[in-house]
């Protein structure tokens, strides 16, 4: 990539000083500026360093100024020389616990990791790659890093467990999104969320806030891996419903190794949702009630479906976690396979294990993803911390789901309720086969069961890849994920899908 520096070391002072007392340590926002020549030859211009968020604060009834709580670390690229109205996307990941570093070094920005796909990773160092359709062709990029993942942290004094939660997390992303538009006067270009795994939870939860606090209206969402109603992916005694809807990810994943012979992946897993769906569905709801034969046709289907063994299916009495089959599956070859993506497989730790929690697809990428990122935000965007770049971290954990206490983590109702007050928003949904951490069939669940009118339905578009959580690991679904991303946040898209 062509790259025409120019650094600024001075740090952009922050606008909103407030009043109050001083804090014992003043803080103020740290960026680099650096312009570029991508090898397509659009010029940009990029931001990178830590945004101060503040918060408007009073003590008596009174007025006690904007008071610093955090740190952002949010790398931004604009267009130089722009049109007007030209789109902005913020984009982030989820975790909780993760930075964006996934989404940006590997499907959206300018550069990407060189870290190959299964079966032929690339060794390290590693390295980066020109990215010839990044989003960044059709849409300025914010790539947003929420408290304790990349380099964000909360200023001294404060406490980042705060930020730890499903409604402050949100209020923050929120907040990070209205005052970079701010500042960079962007209220009237079209704007963009993309989020990936909780991030497409963050993403709905934030468009809402944008929209109820702001006035805020995005034009659109892109939910990557997707979970909106946690109740759809969690097992635990008394809910049937996860096994049912994980049901068509593992026959993906046993065709994937060769479990199922010459049959297309489509054949398989056409006749694991309609099995999941019907016969398997009614099945887990009678529990003891199954006589004899019937308990026995679920096993054989389930071995016939899965490729797992029946004294295992039978153990089990049909309900098994992912990390259960992760471990099972290729048993008796020593293996286990990835969750994050099940294309993955590696020896585990402990081959006698009943179940399969470290994540041999995780152990693949997290070196190149890490090692990339290390490299470029300081080498090519210019900017210095000495902090560790958290790129998928515990700091974040527990993590507050506390204003659903007694009901599921679930913000499908958020969006109904955006659907019809923005009735320009669109959605945009990439889906992957293998994925084992969000599976495809309870995101189709989670739709099915949203209140949504055939005129709202048709705003959505379905994307289905044969790959992994991150599915653009597979150059393949790469290139097809960022071809429908460009179109739908351009101009000429925004017309063709509205109703």
């Amino acid at each position: 990539m062509a790259d025409e520096t120019q650094d600024t070391q001075e740090p952009l002072k922050d606008s909103q000083q407030g009043g109050g007392q001083m804090q014992a340590k003043e803080v103020s926002d740290d960026f680099a500026v650096r312009e570029h020549t991508s090898s397509s030859g659009l010029k940009y211009t990029t931001t990178t360093g830590r945004l101060v968020l503040r918060r408007e604060e009073t003590k008596d009834g009174k007025a006690d100024g904007f008071k610093p709580k955090a740190e952002i670390f949010v790398v931004a690229y604009t267009k130089q020389d722009a049109e007007p109205g030209r789109p902005v996307t913020f984009a982030f990941n989820g975790g909780p616990g993760s930075a964006s570093v996934w989404l940006h070094l590997g499907l959206l920005g300018p550069r990407l990791v060189d870290s190959g796909d299964v079966g032929s990773m690339t060794p390290a160092p590693f390295g980066l790659v020109d990215n010839p359709d990044s989003l960044l062709e059709s849409s300025d990029l914010v790539m947003i890093d929420p408290v304790n993942t990349g380099f964000s942290r909360v200023v001294e004094g404060e406490k980042a467990d705060e930020f730890h939660a499903f409604v402050e997390d949100r209020d923050l992303v929120a907040e990070v999104i209205r005052l970079w538009t701010t500042r960079n006067n962007r209220w009237l270009s079209p704007k963009y969320l993309v989020g990936e795994s909780y991030g497409t939870l963050r993403a709905v939860a934030v468009a809402g806030r944008l929209f109820d606090a702001y006035g805020m209206a995005v034009n659109g969402l892109g939910l990557i891996s997707t979970v909106l109603n946690m109740s759809t992916l969690r097992f635990f005694p008394g809910s049937d419903l996860p096994y049912a809807l994980h049901l068509p990810t593992y026959a993906a994943i046993a065709h994937f190794h060769g479990r199922h012979g010459e049959r297309e992946l489509a054949d398989v897993v056409r006749e694991a949702e309609d099995y999941a769906a019907r016969d398997f569905g009614y099945a887990l709801t009678q529990g003891n009630r199954l006589s004899a034969e019937e308990y026995d046709d679920v096993v054989a289907r389930l071995n016939a479906i899965t490729t797992l063994d029946e004294d295992f299916i039978r153990r089990t009495n049909f309900r098994w976690a992912y990390h259960e089959f992760a471990a099972e599956l290729l048993r008796s070859e020593g293996l286990a396979v990835g969750r994050i993506d099940g294309r993955f497989a590696a020896r585990p730790e402990n081959r006698q294990a009943s179940d399969a929690f470290d994540d041999p697809s995780l152990r693949a990428i997290t070196g190149p993803y890490s090692a990339a990122m290390n490299h470029y935000v300081r080498a090519e965007l210019g900017y210095e911390n000495d902090l560790p770049y958290e790129i998928l971290t515990a700091r974040v954990q527990p993590w507050s789901y506390r204003t659903f206490e007694g009901a599921p983590v679930d913000v499908s109702g958020v969006l109904e309720r955006l659907m019809v007050h923005n009735p320009m928003l669109r959605v945009h949904v990439d889906y992957g086969y293998h994925d084992g951490a969000t599976p495809h069939f309870a995101a189709e669940y989670v739709w099915a069961h949203m209140d949504l009118d055939d005129a709202a339905r048709a705003r959505f578009t379905h994307h289905y890849h044969e790959a992994g959580h991150m599915m653009y690991l597979n150059p393949q679904a790469r290139d097809a994920q960022l071809s429908a991303l460009r179109a739908f946040v351009s101009p000429a898209g925004s017309r063709q899908e509205q109703p």
